[in-house]
């Protein structure tokens, strides 16, 4: 069943309420993907905090206001839980530096700059417990980084 803003995991009820709102929003769309529950749970917070870390209070009002969590699928003809075992990718992207699982169909996160990229890709790796490869501008692999 997907998470509302009324009906959420008891390790969200501390959050502030933009942040609790976007982690809500982020997994809802991990469960999507095929990640379990254990995994979206805290890798959604993490991200949700650093969102909320990067916009200004208007965006966040803004969010609050006109946003709404995306609610998960209740069928699972499209779940996908091969990604949570996949490695990280960081590839070049027309906004900058791309984090994507390998087969993904999108982007987790776009950076600005290269090495922001790779450390949002190790903290995924890290939850996911997989690896980071980062690419060169030219889609060729530059470096594998395990993450035990």
């Amino acid at each position: 069943m997907p998470w509302t803003m009324e009906d959420y995991p008891a390790s969200l009820k501390n959050l502030d309420k933009p942040v609790r709102k976007k982690a809500i929003e982020i997994a809802n769309a991990m469960i999507d993907e095929g990640y379990d529950e254990g995994r979206a749970i805290p890798i959604a917070t993490s991200q949700a905090k650093e969102w909320a870390e990067n916009r200004s209070e208007r965006e966040i009002n803004a969010f609050l206001e006109n946003g709404r969590e995306t609610t998960r699928d209740e069928g699972d003809s499209n779940q996908r839980p091969q990604l949570a075992e996949k490695r990280e990718h960081v590839v070049k992207h027309e906004k900058g530096w791309a984090v994507k699982a390998e087969d993904a169909k999108r982007a987790s996160d776009v950076k600005e700059t290269k090495a922001a990229a790779v450390k949002r890709a190790k903290e995924i790796a890290r939850n996911k417990g997989s690896s980071v490869i980062v690419h060169q501008k030219d889609g060729s692999v530059q470096k594998k980084i395990r993450m035990n």
